[in-house]
């Protein structure tokens, strides 16, 4: 009798004991009947090139990526995907039955799509964004949103040069504000996002001052521990809709399973609750 190949994916990255992606892919093999594993990996920069090229050859469908190697698998990849040449950075490894590895990023993808679902009425001509932050999931964000077709992106950044770096590789859509200025141009925002790891556990807080909040804005915050951060908090006592960060990370998990499993899964309550127990 001949045996198949046990489908077997992870998230690379280091550290890699805080991520959930082990759990809601878990959960979505169990909730289809596929026999397929998905596991943390924890793999030094050294080591990546060398352990990416061998997973193929020991049954992984494909990886998804994590900090810090998101830029450093762009070198390794055979391809990359339009999507993540644009971000300049790649989560999601598809290991195709030939051996070659493409590189895609579905970080945007899955900002947006999270958005839309957990703030329905939002419309991205409806005015300027405002974006706290400029590191790596950042350049995720702004490309979704300059995609979806905002008017203009206010972007501040504790050191200005890395929102500078920002402007000049996506555009003069964007506008680049000092840090000290963050309360000044919330005011302006129909769209406020938070991408640093401000306000995180364990991190220190988001120090912005958020009375300039408009009522009719839409605040996302792109982390997910706490579920709601003090920016949500606030925005939420303000009137204003809230989406918290758990969101993006199921979304963005669902173009890699779909093409790792063969099963496009769901985004639902369930997928929600699975993952905060």
């Amino acid at each position: 009798m001949t045996m198949t190949k046990i489908p077997l994916a992870g998230v690379i990255g280091c550290p890699i004991a805080q991520s959930k992606s082990p759990q809601l892919h878990r959960y979505w093999l169990q909730q289809h009947g596929i026999a397929g594993h998905y596991i943390p990996m924890h793999v030094e920069p050294e080591d990546l090139a060398d352990a990416i090229r061998m997973m193929p050859k020991m049954g992984f469908v494909g990886a998804n990526v994590t900090i810090p190697h998101k830029e450093a698998v762009m070198g390794i990849a055979d391809q990359v995907t339009d999507r993540a040449k644009v971000i300049g950075a790649a989560n999601t490894l598809i290991f195709r039955e030939d051996g070659s590895i493409l590189a895609d990023n579905t970080d945007g993808y899955g900002f947006i799509t999270n958005l839309h679902q957990g703030a329905p009425n939002w419309d991205p001509q409806s005015g300027p964004a405002v974006v706290l932050g400029a590191g790596g999931a950042c350049r995720a964000v702004v490309a979704s949103l300059l995609e979806a077709g905002v008017p203009e992106i206010l972007l501040t950044n504790r050191t200005r040069e890395r929102a500078e770096q920002l402007r000049s590789e996506f555009g003069d859509r964007i506008r680049v504000e000092d840090w000290i200025q963050a309360g000044n141009i919330i005011e302006e925002g129909a769209l406020v996002v938070n991408t640093t790891s401000l306000g995180m556990t364990g991190k220190p807080r988001l120090r912005v001052p958020l009375d300039g909040l408009r009522q009719d804005a839409v605040v996302t915050d792109l982390i997910y521990a706490p579920l709601k951060t003090e920016l949500l908090s606030y925005a939420e006592e303000v009137g204003c809709t809230v989406v918290d960060g758990l969101g993006m990370l199921v979304h963005q998990a669902v173009p890699g399973f779909e093409r790792w499993f063969g099963v496009r899964p769901e985004v639902d309550a369930d997928t929600r609750a699975a993952l905060l127990a």
